[in-house]
């Protein structure tokens, strides 16, 4: 790993994006302090704090909680530059505006310490020309940073080196924004708009104009554009209301002042469509109107003939959703040769964005792979241009792309570049080889980064035709059964992976942790459980106990569940430490899995929660067991007068309310993660944290807990629950049934009917968890839960 260490950043310009920028420094424990001008009226720094304040009320939230905004310091331009000199890095993200940045960076220069890297986020403006105004000394050490909107969540981050920048600065920045930020970093060339927003907004112009040609409305051209296609779930127009139609213009004009020589120039200019609608002030969703608008609970679209909204919801037609489920080849096949006006527009979009892609890739990239990630992690893409063309056959396609050129149906007459057709991409049937990606610059495939930061990704995303070796065919295999498989990759840690849909918790299940368990004590140092993907576990699998349900009832389900706890009460006493690696969802029976591990190691994105109660049933794999235990033990952690009852009310108040944390930050305050477990900015980098920790734990002496009995809060704290309750039934809060579980939540959580104070087992409360979980399902309200969410996938309230 590299030595640069950031202690501080200073991020200058407190708009919608520097304050988000600093918000995500915060989540991930990086201290920041937020710089603009000072205030005309009032306090100096009034405008940082008005932004800080803002910071609680976005959605999607920037802060993992609201009450980390406190963490952000407050600075403006006239009273504080001095703080500069205490930042490790300095964040410029004022407005894209060139004369504005410079004068700030003349301003800023003086105070800039000497191992400072100062760099600018900007969309699209020349770097090279912003260095222009830095002193000699800083100029090595400035740089391009351009984080996407909304920065905590998309994972690309560009950076854009000048001819002046120390290659040592920019892999610096690269390692600490890719290990301690959690981004996805690709290196762009200085060229307008760099490559993410280059490509595109170009993709989103051409298709703005393929639209009109072949007819279609906003609606249904969203419903092509979006996972149909393999993209975002928001399309085209959906995405640039998001975006914001003014932001969109903005990007536009880049293209439109700085690449008048390029081919594709004429189909940069702005659409008649986005100048009417920025004219009259529909800029998209910030201000309610834009290519869509809701009115009530109605979302219209717009009428670009009426000039006005009118009732959306057009979808494509389903001949062509069943050609856009074929392989590749055959899809863009079809698609190509297709009479239908909507799978003509889906083959000219794909076509013009593979001749831009490849026209361009010298002069915006060092190389393909650059784009394809570029576009997955900005855009929402499943797959890059150059992915897809390869996967369909790379000459076929080129020579289809070539014919449309040849005829005058793509959006420029310039020619597919000579190394499409001749030469080693030919050869090998693509730009995306197992030695590299194919880079027309250095006229050779080139590798991956081996930057130390990315020693640290096991298993990093990878682009088809890089011959990524398979996570889930990786390592050797010590055990496997229908759903999880047991391996390891080094011999000396253990890995247990789901492999069911949604990692979903059956008997199958339960039966192969418990070897994986036997294994990991005979012979490892410990064991982790993992899956490569967005899912830890989505909970129990209440289909696979459907069968013996309805054979047996409550009755037959009852053993199943004490095997599941059984289960969870092996892991927690386990012989060597079980670390939960959590990614996604982990709920209900997945957050029980986590919370009987030694330890939790959770990517920053991770959702994690006990909700059951929205199936109508209670946690009943130990989770009420482990928020009564975790309130002894906080509890007692505190004084020997301490209210049992108030720890435990945070956790039954959780359950009961079915609480997901929306980050591992929201989930270490509702007790789902604790103090000593860790939390990973980078998803890539899960598996390498969860295995050294083991490991840690392993070579510390690791011993399981040892089984004690803890106090409970009896049937005073029950009653004092069930009395808020019944305010809440009463007042019409919440429903009889709800009640009703909820009633039962407390029981559980206070130990039924004992004295408060008692002392209690671990198995004396899971076998209250699992009568109530059993009662529960002969309910014929819990029943209608349970069906309508395998029915439809949403809760029913009843």
């Amino acid at each position: 790993m590299s030595r640069f260490q950031v202690r501080k950043v200073a991020v200058l310009g407190a708009g919608v994006m520097g304050a988000q920028i600093a918000a995500h420094l915060v989540n991930v424990k990086v201290p920041v302090v937020l710089f603009d001008l000072p205030a005309k009226e009032g306090p100096k720094n009034g405008i940082v704090l008005k932004a800080i304040e803002n910071l609680k009320k976005l959605k999607p939230a920037p802060l993992g909680v609201p009450e980390d905004a406190a963490l952000i310091g407050a600075a403006n331009y006239e009273e504080h530059l001095a703080l500069l000199g205490e930042c490790d890095l300095v964040i410029e993200a004022i407005a894209e505006r060139m004369d504005w940045k410079l004068d700030l960076y003349t301003k800023i220069a003086p105070h800039v310490a000497p191992r400072t890297i100062l760099a600018s986020n900007t969309s699209g403006l020349s770097i090279t020309r912003l260095s222009a105004a830095l002193p000699e000394s800083i100029k090595p050490r400035f740089c391009g940073i351009h984080f996407f909107n909304p920065p905590r969540y998309m994972a690309l981050v560009e950076l854009i080196d000048t001819p002046t920048t120390d290659d040592r600065v920019l892999d610096e920045l690269e390692s600490f924004v890719t290990t301690f930020l959690g981004k996805s970093v690709v290196r762009a060339k200085d060229t307008p708009n760099f490559i993410a927003n280059r490509v595109g907004i170009a993709g989103m112009l051409a298709t703005i104009k393929e639209a009109e040609t072949f007819g279609l409305s906003v609606d249904v051209v969203d419903d092509l554009t979006g996972k149909k296609l393999g993209r975002a779930s928001s399309g085209t127009f959906r995405t640039a209301d998001v975006v914001g139609l003014d932001t969109m213009a903005h990007v536009i004009k880049t293209l439109q002042d700085n690449l008048a020589d390029d081919p594709f120039y004429p189909s940069y200019a702005t659409p008649p469509v986005l100048s009417a609608l920025i004219a009259k002030g529909a800029l998209g969703q910030k201000v309610g109107a834009g290519f869509y608008k809701k009115v009530g609970k109605d979302i219209l679209r717009l009428d670009p003939a009426k000039q006005d909204y009118v009732p959306g919801g057009g979808k494509a037609d389903e001949i062509v959703a069943r050609m856009l489920k074929k392989p590749p080849a055959e899809r863009l096949k079809l698609l190509r040769e297709s009479s239908n006006p909507q799978a003509q527009f889906l083959w000219a979009i794909l076509r013009d964005a593979f001749h831009y892609a490849a026209v361009h890739l010298e002069d915006i990239a060092d190389n393909a792979r650059d784009v394809d990630f570029a576009m997955r992690w900005g855009f929402g893409m499943q797959q890059g241009p150059f992915e897809l063309w390869q996967a369909a056959g790379w000459l076929q396609v080129a020579g289809w792309v070539r014919d449309d050129i040849d005829a005058g149906k793509a959006l420029a007459k310039a020619p597919l570049p000579a190394w499409v057709f001749d030469g080693p991409v030919a050869e090998r049937g693509g730009v995306h080889t197992p030695e590299g990606s194919w880079s027309p610059s250095r006229q050779a495939f080139v590798p991956r980064s081996e930057l130390p930061a990315y020693q640290r990704q096991p298993f990093p995303e990878s682009v088809l035709g890089s011959g990524a070796v398979d996570a889930l065919k990786s390592g050797t295999e010590l055990y496997r059964n229908d759903e999880i498989r047991v391996w390891t990759l080094d011999g000396e840690v253990l890995i247990a992976s789901i492999t069911a849909k949604l990692h979903l918790i059956s008997p199958t299940v339960t039966e192969g942790l418990l070897k994986a368990v036997e294994i990991a004590e005979e012979t490892f140092q410990g064991l982790v459980i993992w899956s490569p993907d967005d899912v830890f576990s989505a909970g129990a699998n209440l289909e696979a106990l459907m069968p013996v349900f309805m054979k047996s009832g409550a009755k037959g389900i009852a053993p199943e569940e004490k095997k599941l706890q059984d289960a969870m009460l092996r892991i927690r006493y386990a012989g060597v430490p079980v670390v939960a690696a959590v990614r996604g969802l982990a709920l209900g029976g997945g957050c029980e899995l986590a919370l009987h591990s030694a330890r939790r190691v959770a990517a920053m994105e991770s959702y994690i929660g006990l909700v059951e109660v929205g199936v109508g049933l209670i946690p009943g794999a130990g989770g009420l067991t482990y928020i009564a235990r975790r309130a002894a033990e906080m509890a007692n952690a505190g004084n020997a007068n301490a209210d049992l009852l108030k720890f435990v009310t945070d956790g039954f108040t959780s359950a009961a309310m079915a609480k997901v944390g929306t980050s591992a930050i929201e989930s270490r305050k509702l007790g789902y993660l604790v103090d000593g477990d860790v939390i990973v900015p980078h998803k890539d980098e899960l598996l390498y944290v969860a295995t050294q920790q083991a490991k840690a734990l392993f070579a510390s002496g690791y011993r399981a807990p040892v089984k004690r009995l803890f106090p409970v809060a009896g049937r005073s704290g029950i009653a004092t629950i069930k009395g808020q309750l019944a305010n809440m039934r009463d007042g019409g809060f919440i429903s009889s049934h709800d009640f009703h579980i909820s009633a039962l939540i407390a029981d559980v959580v206070c130990g039924g009917e004992v004295d408060a104070g008692s002392l209690v087992t671990e198995e004396y409360l899971m076998a209250l968890e699992r009568r109530h979980f059993c009662s529960l399902l002969e309910h014929p309200k819990s029943q209608e839960r349970i069906m309508g969410m395998l029915q439809t996938g949403k809760p029913v309230r009843n």
